[in-house]
């Protein structure tokens, strides 16, 4: 005898983020299966229908504004800093919006960085910093070429589907970071400073001394056996050859 057929559900989604940042691409992308070039700026929310197969279900998805909201997507672009930082401002007025505070501490939410076909201004390190610090889940995506698109939506209707199965209430994301905010902010600076002496926090002149000290204590900080945040085996090698330099200078 066939299992009986759950009843079809019908979800809510939003897409937040500044102008331009690829909101209407990404939609596009899944629904259409198509990227379009030129596209008219949209005031944050874009429309959007689709319908999946999630955990046995047929779901039709729909991207509209704050009511009764059940999953949403964070927006930013890799290659845009103000995009990124914008992400707290969305976050708080879907919050406001939402009202009621178990109904917006009850929404999925993926963040989702992308345009990673472009020269980045923020790295992955910041973003999943950012995203993970928060219980949210993160992905890198490209609305031009489709990377990572797929998967992020596939993850946000699986939370919300699970989220209905579990009585409205959204599931937890344990994340488990093994890295700071201190180390975040350290490898950002190695990779990003124009000087030796700003890599290591130090000011032009600084003695032989304060070279060793400042690199022993960034070297406990990044080292790649103690630190498993992204971009740290990088940046110790940059902690490694900027000290080389500074005490050729000093010498």
């Amino acid at each position: 005898m066939d299992k009986k057929m759950k009843r079809p559900l019908r979800i809510k989604i939003i897409s937040m983020g500044n102008a331009e940042v690829g909101k209407s691409c990404i939609i596009k992308r899944y629904c259409e299966k198509r990227f379009v070039h030129k596209y008219l700026a949209t005031i944050g929310i874009d429309y959007g229908v689709s319908k999946v197969t999630i955990q046995n279900r047929d779901v039709k998805v729909r991207n509209e504004f704050y009511k009764d909201t059940q999953g949403a997507i964070l927006v930013y672009d890799v290659a845009d800093r103000a995009s990124f930082e914008s992400l707290d401002h969305w976050l708080l007025e879907m919050q406001n919006e939402i009202g009621n505070q178990a109904d917006h501490d009850n929404v999925v939410i993926c963040v989702c960085a992308n345009k990673t076909d472009k020269k980045r201004q923020v790295d992955e390190t910041e973003g999943r910093l950012w995203a993970d610090s928060r219980g949210f889940q993160y992905f890198e995506t490209s609305a031009l070429n489709g990377d990572g698109v797929n998967e992020m939506f596939q993850a946000l209707f699986e939370g919300v589907v699970t989220a209905i199965e579990n009585g409205g209430k959204r599931v937890p994301i344990v994340t488990q970071l093994g890295y700071t905010r201190e180390q975040i902010d350290a490898i950002q600076r190695l990779k990003n400073a124009k000087s030796d002496f700003d890599r290591l926090g130090l000011r032009e002149g600084a003695s032989k001394d304060e070279v060793n000290k400042a690199y022993k204590r960034l070297a406990v900080l990044l080292h790649p056996d103690k630190n498993v945040a992204p971009g740290s085996e990088e940046a110790f090698k940059i902690l490694l050859a900027s000290r080389t330099a500074l005490l050729k200078r000093c010498s």
